[in-house]
């Protein structure tokens, strides 16, 4: 898979994926972490939330303009990370009050904006090499595997960490005590049998009144949630460390068109576009950022609304062999005898690289059934686990849609960039047309809010776990292809501007990610679910409608 592809590329790859692991780490509890600090309702939290996202993906804008005309990519990079450490550090400080949080979540955005879009420029130099060019948007789906390695472990991490401190102080994880708690010291619970019955689980002979359980497990829990922002701080400094420690491998590429105009050696390597074709290519651009606004609207709901189902429709108690697939114990065991078998079936390898195959594939099972005897017939699990889905099957199926992809090229049907990019838009609508289902006859929100006593069925975590499957499909699709059509289309003066208005572009579906969350209690769930469907459909509609224009600038 990395035959034909520079070195630097491994170093933009691991560093790329240290501070996703970092990023998602934080997000997968950050929505959680607002409500149990601050007792916020779902309409606050997503506000927040998607203001976060917006600065995270807007401020790569500022970045991309920093490196190309100031700093160039390589100390742009640096400096950005150095700044997201500082951000997570001040997260991970308990007893914050919402401004000084408000404040961190700057800092990192700040630090996001100038690492980010500008790494992807970086890899994109390493493929205007002509040879390399051809396997730039296989380049670009490797890389974005490295994102979703850190994406996988992060959640396992956030609730590691969460429940590790929250056991320390003879507490366990309850999805419904946070919203009880802050009810009850405001004044709003009438009923407080259920809350009652929920402390004296918790504490059982050490239970002495509501108000100090409520106030300790509120704290704890927050307490465990700093926890899990520290260590995204730690994993700043691992992708700081990989990014200046193997510099030489990317170096070559680590020059804007100013510096090249500068350097006799490299003048002559300056493109030069007619004024015709630099608007030609920004056109193009900016009709592909109008789609990708709605993926990421769309599929960004997996912090916020999809999380809420999954702690409040979702099954949070299964079977021990469906606990796998939420236990990395066991997971990871899973996935070593998968690869074993690949190996051994692979025509392509070794009979030595076959019994490495056979060797992963015993040690796999044999710690995978060992995992499950250690289980219990039914196990608990957390809605915050539903987001390494997405990152894990990333990893699983970059290698089959570049292999794919790969094989259509060699037959000359390879699809065009932007044409991968209207597909992906249809996958997206498929994946919540699932959601549709499952949530059609479910109790809305805002009903819920009104009859906290509702009594109604909850759904197996395989509609949650399967939508996650069809939108990963999208997302590579989709993601990996927009950022390879930006670094081959972009002007070369604008590069990492370029990046930064894709970054851009994700950066207002962010926002109206959280926006839309104003939806959740106030319709049907499956209306809510039914409108990230059209939007997608249309969405690939109007990029087909173009795809002339597109296709036109990508070759």
């Amino acid at each position: 898979m990395l035959k034909g592809h520079p070195k630097g590329l491994l170093v933009a790859f691991f560093a790329n994926m240290g501070e996703r692991f970092g990023y998602y780490t934080m997000l997968a509890i950050f929505v959680l972490y607002l409500q149990a600090k601050f007792g916020y309702d779902t309409q606050t939290a997503g506000q927040i939330y998607g203001g976060f996202l917006f600065g995270i993906y807007f401020l790569p804008l500022l970045g991309g303009l920093i490196a190309d005309n100031w700093l160039g990519y390589g100390k742009t990079i640096t400096l950005g990370t150095i700044i997201m450490f500082l951000g997570y550090l001040l997260l991970a400080m308990p007893g914050l009050g919402i401004t000084i949080v408000l404040i961190a979540l700057g800092i990192i955005s700040l630090g996001t904006g100038l690492f980010k879009g500008n790494l992807q420029a970086l890899v994109g130099n390493m493929y205007d090499d002509p040879k390399y060019s051809a396997n730039r948007d296989n380049a670009f789906n490797i890389f974005y595997m490295g994102i979703n390695i850190g994406a996988f472990f992060a959640p396992s991490a956030a609730e590691g960490i969460s429940n590790w401190i929250l056991k320390k102080h003879n507490l366990f994880y309850d999805p419904k005590i946070p919203h009880l708690a802050h009810e009850y010291l405001a004044g709003k619970l009438k009923d407080t049998s259920e809350f009652l019955a929920l402390a004296q689980q918790q504490m059982g002979d050490k239970f002495t009144d509501l108000t100090s359980f409520a106030h300790q497990y509120i704290d704890t829990l927050s307490l465990s949630y700093n926890a899990g922002f520290a260590i995204a701080a730690a994993s700043m400094i691992v992708s700081f460390l990989i990014f200046i420690g193997f510099r030489k491998y990317y170096k070559s590429a680590d020059i804007t068109e100013k510096e090249k105009m500068k350097n006799a050696d490299t003048k002559s390597q300056v493109v030069e576009l007619s004024k015709e074709e630099t608007k030609e290519r920004l056109v193009a651009l900016f009709l592909v950022f109008f789609v990708v606004i709605f993926f990421w609207m769309a599929f960004h709901q997996n912090g916020f609304t999809l999380t809420i189902f999954a702690r409040d429709y979702t099954q949070n108690v299964v079977g021990k062999y469906t606990y796998i697939l939420f236990d990395l114990k066991a997971l990871l065991p899973v996935i070593t005898a998968i690869i074993g078998i690949i190996l051994m079936f692979n025509k392509k390898v070794s009979t030595k690289i076959k019994a490495l195959g056979g060797g992963l594939f015993v040690l796999g099972l044999g710690l995978a059934m060992w995992a499950t005897g250690t289980f219990q017939d039914q196990m608990h699990i957390t809605p915050a686990k539903f987001q390494q889905f997405n990152p894990i099957f990333i990893v699983f199926l970059t290698p089959v849609v570049i292999s794919f992809f790969s094989w259509l090229r060699e037959r000359k049907k390879e699809p065009t960039t932007p044409r991968k990019i209207g597909i992906g838009m249809l996958i997206t609508g498929l994946g919540f047309l699932i959601m549709v289902i499952a949530s059609y006859g479910l109790p809305s929100p805002g009903l819920l809010s009104q009859n906290p006593d509702l009594e109604y069925n909850l759904v197996s975590p395989y509609w949650l776990i399967s939508t996650y499957f069809v939108l990963t499909i999208a997302e590579l699709f989709l993601s990996p292809m927009g950022i390879s059509f930006v670094s081959k289309v972009a002007p070369p003066k604008l590069k990492g501007l370029m990046q930064g208005g894709w970054l851009g572009a994700t950066a207002v579906g962010n926002l109206l990610a959280g926006l839309i969350g104003a939806l959740w209690e106030k319709i049907e769930l499956w209306q809510f679910f039914g409108i990230l469907v059209f939007m997608a459909i249309m969405s690939a509609i109007f990029i087909f409608a173009v795809i002339k224009k597109l296709d036109r600038v990508t070759k």
